[in-house]
């Protein structure tokens, strides 16, 4: 019986279907490419056609002062402005280092995948090569990683906080943990919002690592109030299966928990398959459009080591600074 055990996990845990941490730790120096200080383009992913302006490392709280024309309206002091009766906005001192954070997603949704790799499996590497760029350029690295639990890691620097990462990485990312956990709920990632909200230090980069299903009319609120202090990257993880219905046929389907059979037999099933994703994509996009958060697509098919670098490689910089020149 435990030799049987042994193969069925073996047979499970594999690269495309689990992060190890040798994987992961293996993406170090590829990270240090990464620029996370940088301004990211909406445009080049679903966001519309703003720029992200990256506030760049933390601040600390100095005092409050009265309102004056061009302050920053996301740093009111509604406490001192409701005691003096008078607007007040908030001073801050520049830090060293800036936090930054990273909101995992592994519900149920995320082992999925037809091509290459599961989602859950690209989210982890995506993960952990934004960790290690983080601590290659002296910032704090944190997280808050849900699947029915969730954990939170407080950020810290050097390899530690990049290694402590990954160890929760592996954990989450592990299907035998992800399908077989009752408590998953594509709720969760509004009750993670909750909770970074909470645990966030203002001033830090948060990335959204998800695919976002757990996305509803609660999501506004969340984002809006994270937005206000903060800088937000939402990662989107997505499988071409998601995005096109298969060739027709009949499939059996699970989510771990539940079985069903996907008939794509009907032209008119699969076109009402492709057009719930494509208005599904367009409310997700409008939402992160309102907050100006940049959203980026990686797919089960993309390398995320090659993927990111396009996002924030030395590379991309040089050419938003010609762009800019040229304007």
């Amino acid at each position: 019986m435990a030799a049987k055990r042994s193969n069925s996990d073996a047979a499970l845990l594999n690269p495309a279907t689990h992060a190890s941490a040798k994987t992961l730790i293996g993406l170090q120096q590829t990270a240090q490419k990464l620029r996370l200080e940088r301004r990211i383009p909406a445009s080049a992913a679903m966001a519309g056609n703003h720029i992200s302006r990256f506030r760049g490392r933390g601040m600390d709280y100095a005092e409050s002062r009265v309102y004056q024309p061009g302050d920053d309206s996301r740093a009111m002091d509604w406490r001192v402005t409701a005691r003096a009766g008078k607007p007040h906005t908030k001073l801050y001192q520049e830090e060293r280092e800036r936090p930054v954070m990273l909101l995992a997603d592994f519900s149920p949704s995320l082992f999925f995948g037809s091509r290459k790799a599961l989602k859950s499996v690209i989210a982890a590497q995506t993960a952990a090569l934004l960790a290690w760029a983080t601590v290659s350029h002296g910032d704090r690295i944190g997280g808050l990683l849900f699947n029915g639990q969730h954990k939170e890691i407080a950020p810290r620097n050097g390899q530690r906080g990049a290694l402590e990462i990954i160890r929760q990485l592996v954990r989450y990312s592990d299907p035998r943990r992800g399908l077989a956990n009752p408590d998953g709920d594509a709720n969760d990632f509004n009750e993670a919002l909750k909770r970074l909200r909470r645990t966030v230090r203002p001033g830090s980069l948060v990335f959204l690592i998800s695919d976002f299903y757990g996305v509803d009319d609660d999501t506004d609120r969340h984002l809006r109030r994270l937005n206000q202090h903060n800088d937000l990257v939402a990662i989107q993880i997505l499988d071409p299966l998601e995005q096109a219905a298969p060739p027709p046929g009949r499939y059996a389907v699970t989510d771990g928990r539940q079985f069903g059979v996907l008939d794509t037999r009907s032209r008119r099933v699969r076109e009402q398959y492709e057009s719930w994703f494509r208005e599904r994509e367009q409310r997700l996009g409008e939402l992160m459009r309102r907050h100006q958060i940049p959203l980026l697509t990686i797919r089960t098919t993309d390398d995320p080591s090659e993927k990111l670098p396009t996002w924030f490689g030395s590379s991309r910089r040089q050419s938003l600074q010609a762009r800019s020149r040229a304007a």
